[in-house]
């Protein structure tokens, strides 16, 4: 058997399993896994783009510190998701050890997961305006208003 079929065997297995087990989950870490790439080509394109407008200032342009930075934080997300993903299995090994009906499986780590994809949109948003090109400001404002409403929907109450 070919080396490639093999690969596209196992990744299509492991794709399956993923989404088996992960729902409605799993389509969207696709998304925010492939935004987060955008962002940071996107974000490097625009720092070159910025560079070249400002040549001799080396407050613009690409460097590895920032680069190291961004991806730092994007595995920041990733453990944040997995975090909220552990709760909501917490949540549901009690609910049957109880008895309980829980109606939905993945509600925190959707939630954080969504979150962090309109971040990531945000921020794709931002850099295609550094790189120069005229973005909708009614796209910006829709994606920050999204954003801003699971803030709002989730907030914790201080008890006051």
């Amino acid at each position: 058997m070919k080396r490639e079929y093999m690969i596209q065997g196992t990744l299509t297995a492991v794709g399956a399993y993923l989404s088996s087990r992960l729902g409605i989950l799993f389509p969207v870490l696709c998304l925010l896994l492939g935004m987060m790439v955008l962002d940071y080509v996107s974000g490097m394109l625009a720092s070159k783009k910025e560079a070249l407008d400002h040549p001799g200032d080396t407050s613009y342009g690409w460097s590895s510190k920032k680069g190291a930075k961004g991806i730092i934080k994007k595995l920041g997300y990733m453990c944040a998701i997995a975090v909220a993903m552990v709760v909501d299995y917490v949540i549901m090994m009690v609910a049957v050890k109880f008895g309980w009906q829980v109606p939905i499986k993945v509600f925190f780590g959707l939630a954080v997961t969504v979150w962090y994809l309109l971040n990531e949109l945000l921020s794709i948003i931002e850099n295609v305006g550094r790189m120069g090109a005229d973005v909708p400001i009614w796209l910006q404002n829709y994606i920050a208003v999204l954003r801003d409403k699971i803030d709002t929907d989730h907030t914790v109450s201080d008890g006051k």
